[in-house]
């Protein structure tokens, strides 16, 4: 699932020019967590207003709501992510990034994805990636086999369709951290020596 799948995609923003208070009251009246920050221009970045930017940096110091502007305490550039970027992908952005909610942008502001929204509209339980991974990995590797029955070991047939496989692996070796011991297509040059001199291209 991507961020499109699971963002929402009714984006309430505001300008930075308005004031903590009419935020408060935008986001009271439509049950919100957080407000995107209207653009200036076409090349200016989006920012974001959050609940706790309004408790952090005015409602704890007891100033009034009604004299600070939107943009001297929202986050501006903030990060966003891309309509088609993977839902694990936009998890470990916001992990290694400590937010919660980011603008999902595909060309322009077109919704807004956040903790609840992986949580709660994405597969991490019905179709946690690992799994997914593996059965594909499990897959490549019968069809390269396959492959190089037909083709010959040392064919670039054979070699293109264990790169595919070695490129799975990676992947999966990455999700876990984990470094990769040995690749299949390692496990078949065992067994089919020949097959190691299809990796050597033309340049």
């Amino acid at each position: 699932m991507k961020a499109s799948d699971i963002m929402t995609s009714n984006v309430v923003t505001i300008r930075g020019a308005a004031t903590v208070a009419d935020a408060i009251e935008l986001m009271r009246s439509r049950s919100l967590r957080a407000l995107i920050v209207n653009r200036r221009h076409d090349r200016d970045a989006y920012g974001i207003v959050t609940e706790t930017d309004i408790v952090y940096k005015v409602v704890a110091y007891g100033t009034d709501p009604k004299t600070v502007r939107v943009h001297e305490i929202m986050t501006k550039p903030c990060i966003v992510v891309n309509a088609d970027l993977e839902v694990e992908y936009i998890a470990r952005l916001f992990a290694n990034t400590g937010i919660r909610r980011a603008p999902v942008i595909d060309g322009r502001l077109v919704g807004i994805v956040s903790v609840s929204d992986i949580l709660n509209k994405s597969q991490c339980i019905e179709q946690p990636k690992s799994i997914m991974l593996a059965d594909r990995i499990e897959q490549a590797i019968a069809e390269a086999r396959q492959i190089c029955a037909d083709k010959g070991p040392g064919s670039k047939e054979c070699a293109s369709a264990w790169d595919s496989v070695e490129e799975l692996q990676a992947e999966a070796a990455h999700q876990q951290a984990k470094p990769l011991i040995k690749t299949a297509f390692e496990e078949y040059c065992e067994e089919n020596p020949a097959a190691l001199e299809a990796r050597v291209y033309d340049v």
